[in-house]
């Protein structure tokens, strides 16, 4: 990977954070508006203590992907930013969580905040979003994942379901957050693969159904 040089022992400290930061990044560029003027990157708990550039960079990579493609990289990152008029911003956070280590991605755009946290997971320190907007979920950063909220009654699980099974998309994985009963909740669904754009419109059209995207990581 090429990025500012560091000794082989903070290498290897920071190379987890370097995929977390990355998975975060391109997570946010499809959850948040096309232009954002502001992106700021939060190290908290035991990620205090990381070297901020190298981190920072896996992030702008992941989020300028989309619009840069291939073009984009750690070297290049920060003045592709800045040729985009996208100020980054780092800072350190002591807020206390349920989590030892973690990264909190703000993207701004106007008075419009879209955010996603993630930590390191198990010994093999596997990346996972844990948070997005502020809400707390569990998703695996990898392949397809379906955001979704829905008003929280009965059958809605099963609803969303049964729109995705008729496209013959199989569901993975599934993450739920309820706000107070009978409010919205927040729903995370890893598939195998992208729904058709017919599955698509119909969960749109669901008067019941908002905040609808697929990330594809």
């Amino acid at each position: 990977v090429n990025m500012p040089s560091l000794d082989a022992r903070t290498s290897d400290l920071v190379r987890p954070y370097l995929a977390l930061g990355e998975k975060l990044g391109l997570v946010l560029a499809q959850i948040s508006p096309k232009r954002n003027d502001r992106l700021v990157i939060t190290f908290g708990g035991k990620a205090t203590a990381l070297p901020g550039d190298p981190v920072s960079r896996a992030v702008l990579k992941g989020f300028l992907q989309n619009a840069a493609g291939s073009e984009v990289n750690t070297v290049n990152v920060r003045s592709l930013a800045n040729s985009l008029g996208l100020l980054v911003e780092e800072t350190k956070s002591s807020e206390e969580t349920d989590f030892q280590e973690w990264l909190h991605v703000s993207a701004h755009s106007g008075d419009k905040r879209t955010s996603v946290g993630g930590t390191l997971f198990s010994s093999r320190l596997l990346p996972r979003i844990v948070r997005v907007n502020s809400q707390p979920v569990e998703i695996v950063p990898e392949g397809v994942v379906l955001l979704l909220k829905n008003t929280d009654r009965p059958g809605m699980v099963g609803h969303i379901g049964s729109i995705l099974g008729r496209a013959e998309v199989n569901i993975a994985n599934m993450s739920l957050h309820r706000d107070p009963a009978g409010g919205e909740a927040l729903t995370v669904l890893n598939l195998d693969s992208v729904p058709a754009a017919e599955a698509m419109k119909e969960l749109r059209d669901d008067p019941a159904i908002s905040n609808v995207h697929v990330i594809k990581l």
